[in-house]
């Protein structure tokens, strides 16, 4: 197994599940909080990582939103997604496609041009200065009403030229993506990607809905279709993707054990899926970490890691050039190259 971890290690790869807020480490937080004087529940970095531990998604994101709450200024987030940028390439992802919810700043008074002129920043200076690519990905709330997700459209509209798609994220139960199929539809005649968290807690249906209703480019996570193997074929001759999330769904309890997650099964059945940390610092790990724990419980071949690697490119929404480009640097990965 080391030599298919060191492999894993120089494998190049792109992640396409990846919120920025939870990529904040807990000495980031914590400074964060005693440079804009916010007050946090945590008196120390080790106290906010004994946190880290959920019954289900909501008790997750109790936690997550409490960290936002740090992120003020322009330069925080220029900070927290750099920081991201850089650990990401040390684990050789040449390509990343981030999540930020903006709806969880808004309350806090936290400037729209703060937010995304800082992340804006961060993609630029890590292109250039770690070698590292990236889309960003705006997700709205599915426990808000549609018509707040319309409003942020609006607002966003001096920075549609850095967003490449708005996805649906937050609570699942009882928030079914019908319920803002006519957000996402207008979202598709502006020009935008679509993606949609569903099947995470949520039934099979909800990941139908995605589907069938929002014409999702891909679907995040996407779990629950298992139980609808009609759904599976489906998926697989669109090839429409999913971005799972293994730690995530140990994390909060949406599987028993990696044993029981769906991944390889739904690679058996022609689905493509890719790999992702989701919210690395709060799950414990990140893109690698992901992969190899995935290898050791699911008895993945190397043939299986890299076709999961192929896919992360393939579903990305980067030119076709552009994954042409990645897929040549990963064809001489395999071949028996160096990692770049």
């Amino acid at each position: 197994m080391e030599g298919l971890y060191a492999f894993i290690d120089g494998l190049p790869k792109a992640e396409l599940h990846m919120h920025l807020e939870g990529s904040l480490e807990p000495e980031m937080v914590m400074e964060l909080a005693r440079r804009n004087s916010v007050d946090v529940p945590w008196a120390s970095a080790d106290e906010l990582r004994s946190a880290y531990s959920y019954t289900d998604l909501d008790s997750f994101l109790a936690v997550f939103w409490g960290g936002c709450r740090v992120l003020r200024h322009e330069q925080d987030f220029y900070e927290m997604a750099m920081a991201y940028f850089k650990r990401a390439r040390q684990q050789n992802v040449l390509h990343a496609e981030v999540f930020i919810g903006l709806q969880s700043f808004i309350p806090l008074g936290v400037e729209m041009a703060s937010i995304l002129d800082g992340i804006t920043r961060a993609r630029i200076d890590a292109e250039k200065e770690v070698g590292i690519t990236s889309r960003l990905m705006v997700n709205i709330h599915r426990h808000r009403p549609e018509s707040a997700a319309f409003d942020l459209l609006s607002q966003v509209a001096p920075w549609w030229d850095q967003i490449a798609a708005f996805g649906l994220a937050g609570p699942e139960m009882g928030n079914p993506p019908s319920r803002f199929a006519r957000f996402f539809g207008a979202c598709r005649e502006s020009g935008f990607r679509v993606v949609a968290h569903a099947g995470e807690e949520g039934p099979s249906s909800y990941v139908r809905e995605t589907v069938s209703l929002l014409n999702a480019d891909r679907v995040d996570h996407g779990n629950a279709c298992i139980d609808d193997m009609e759904l599976v074929q489906e998926i697989a001759l669109k090839q429409i993707p999913l971005t799972l999330c293994p730690f995530s769904n140990l994390k909060l309890n949406v599987v028993n054990s990696l044993r029981d997650h769906p991944l390889k099964r739904l690679m058996n059945h022609g689905v493509k899926v890719t790999i992702n940390s989701d919210d690395p610092s709060l799950f414990g790990g990140y893109i690698n970490e992901n992969f190899k724990a995935c290898c050791d419980e699911l008895e993945l071949s190397k043939d299986q890691v890299v076709e999961i690697a192929r896919n992360s490119f393939t579903a990305s929404f980067l030119s076709e050039a552009e994954k042409h480009r990645y897929l040549g640097i990963l064809d001489g990965y395999v071949a028996g190259g160096t990692a770049v």
